[in-house]
């Protein structure tokens, strides 16, 4: 997520902590972003995560049990904690390992070499006072606070920053654990909400309580969630797949109203991208004291039962629906489902789950509402650096990527010019990758295949360039004839598209342009006339005007 802050009003603050061209990278940033052996020796099955909260200290404390499998034969694996956070020991078959820290990475010695294919198991013990979120979700930590009747409201997000930031994990997008149990003890009264599906409770002789949830899904760490408060419940049903929503008790009426929102929503995901990727832990909406989160099967929700991004939208279109609920629920496809190998290629996650705002338009109100709302996010493009980051440093690139992401995809629609094979493409892509991690050029190399063309220097321009490509067109009208010339301008060499043009009003046809120049003879149309599709294209276009005397040879 970190939610489109390019989209409120305060957008320019936020954005201007992102516009530095020069970036130094640490030892720190290469240990937390790199596939080095330490973390590439070993493939992680299970996480059992054990914790108990005290929300008046701020304070966490437990175990994470992790089961895992060898991949190739090591002494030496890397997991990974913040700093701050006390990592009291570690045991293997109940003997305590050696191990040694520096910055956030943890390197566990073992006492003889693993074997190859072996499932080992250790407990790491932790505690301390995680780092506390200053503008959740836009940064990573917890949320401490307090509802209306003065309760604990805690919650937690760390995309981007890291799940290490609270509980001691292999802390890359590269190894989604296979399941997970999550046990959370709380203080007397409150209750904790976490992802998958609710395994029971148990309450202590202190009034405490300990809730269990399993995933039986892949999970990336930073979807891994903690919702504790005091929440009403209610469920409801889509199809067979439960729905589950936990809100603030004086909101419930509210939540019954905005939430009604859901089905639909499913319904156009479903049809577009593919069946709901985690049937098994149901789907879940969650009120929380910040925007919103894509927690997987648990979305945080906080956009105030209002429509549009806290009432407001760029489109007229974009007030007609939640767009927390939307955007955050794309992610069970685009983000959680299939998720990204690294943290450069967050366009996976985020231009997908913009693009899916505006399928989710077209599913409800038409093609040319979902247009209208996608071309509204115009304003919102910064052209400031790539949308692809460094890669093995745990570094994102710009946060064009929400924005522009969704218009190189809108683009790609229109470009291929066939929406039943667009449409085949998105819900191939999530069919074949889902529960995986991918790169760019896996998404590059899919729609290659399906389309039996090259599209690498499409997606180069988008991605890996700050600037969109330029069409430029030189009509000249000479008596009553008109011939254009045409050509693209771009950053990647031999770049070429497919672009229509428009030749009178309403009508429109399809040219082939290269970064060489090519001439259309088009008889008698008013040079007034000529338009190319900057609705369906994300481009400049530069338009030069030549009238040439009848006379002339």
């Amino acid at each position: 997520m970190r939610l489109l802050f390019f989209l409120v009003f305060a957008a320019g603050n936020l954005l201007a902590q992102l516009g530095d061209d020069k970036v130094h990278f640490t030892e720190a940033d290469s240990l937390r972003g790199s596939l080095r052996p330490e973390r590439t020796s070993y493939d992680v099955l299970h996480y059992h995560l054990d914790i108990t909260v005290d929300p008046d200290k701020q304070f966490i404390s437990g175990t994470n049990t992790m089961a895992f499998r060898v991949v190739e034969p090591t002494s030496r694996i890397q997991v990974d904690l913040f700093e701050n956070m006390a990592l009291e020991k570690i045991l293997y078959k109940n003997k305590p390992l050696k191990f040694e820290r520096k910055f956030g990475a943890v390197f566990i010695e073992f006492p003889s070499p693993l074997k190859t294919a072996s499932t080992e198991k250790v407990v790491l013990y932790f505690s301390g006072n995680p780092i506390v979120a200053v503008r959740p979700p836009w940064d990573g930590g917890f949320i401490w606070t307090k509802d209306k009747e003065g309760n604990p409201w805690v919650a937690v997000a760390c995309q981007g920053t890291g799940a290490s930031l609270w509980w001691p994990n292999k802390d890359h997008q590269a190894d989604e654990v296979d399941s997970m149990l999550i046990s959370v003890t709380v203080p007397k009264g409150l209750m904790n909400v976490s992802n998958g599906r609710f395994r029971g409770s148990k309450t202590f002789n202190d009034g405490s309580s300990r809730w269990d949830w399993g995933v039986s899904y892949p999970i990336n760490n930073y979807n891994v969630t903690v919702n504790i408060g005091k929440f009403a419940h209610f469920s409801d049903l889509y199809n067979d797949l439960s729905l589950d929503y936990y809100v603030m008790p004086e909101d419930l009426d509210k939540a019954k109203e905005q939430f009604k929102q859901v089905k639909p929503m499913m319904e156009c995901f479903e049809k577009r991208f593919g069946p709901y990727p985690f049937k098994r832990d149901g789907y879940k909406l969650v009120q929380s004291p910040h925007l919103g989160m894509e927690h997987q099967s648990a979305v945080a929700y906080g956009n105030k039962y209002l429509n549009g991004y806290l009432g407001s939208w760029s489109s007229p279109e974009g007030i007609l629906f939640d767009f927390i609920i939307i955007h955050e629920s794309a992610h069970e496809w685009w983000g959680n489902s299939v998720t990204s190998k690294d943290l450069a290629d967050m366009w996976i996650h985020e231009g997908l789950g913009a693009y899916a705002e505006a399928v989710y338009v077209e599913c409800q109100w038409g093609y040319e509402a979902g247009q209208r709302y996608q071309n509204g996010k115009k304003q919102d493009v910064r052209f400031d650096k790539p949308i692809i980051g460094p890669y093995d440093v745990n570094q994102e690139g710009s946060g064009d990527m929400y924005a522009k992401g969704s218009f190189m995809l809108n683009t790609l629609r229109h470009a291929i010019g066939n929406d039943q094979l667009w449409f085949d493409i998105l819900k191939g892509i999530h069919e074949t990758y889902k529960y995986k991690t991918i790169h760019t050029d896996t998404i590059v190399n899919f729609v290659n295949r399906k389309t039996g063309k090259d599209w690498t220097s499409f997606f180069d321009q988008y991605l890996k360039h700050i600037d969109i490509p330029t069409l430029n067109l030189t009509i000249m009208r000479k008596g009553k004839e008109t011939k254009l010339f045409y050509k693209w301008q771009a950053d990647v060499e031999n770049f070429d598209m497919p672009v229509r043009i428009s030749t009178k009003p309403g009508t429109f046809q399809t040219i082939l342009p290269t970064t060489k120049s090519q001439t259309l003879v088009l008889g008698d149309v008013n040079p007034e006339d000529i338009e190319a599709d900057e609705s369906g294209f994300f481009i400049h276009v530069k338009k030069r005007m030549m009238y040439q005397d009848e006379k002339v040879k």
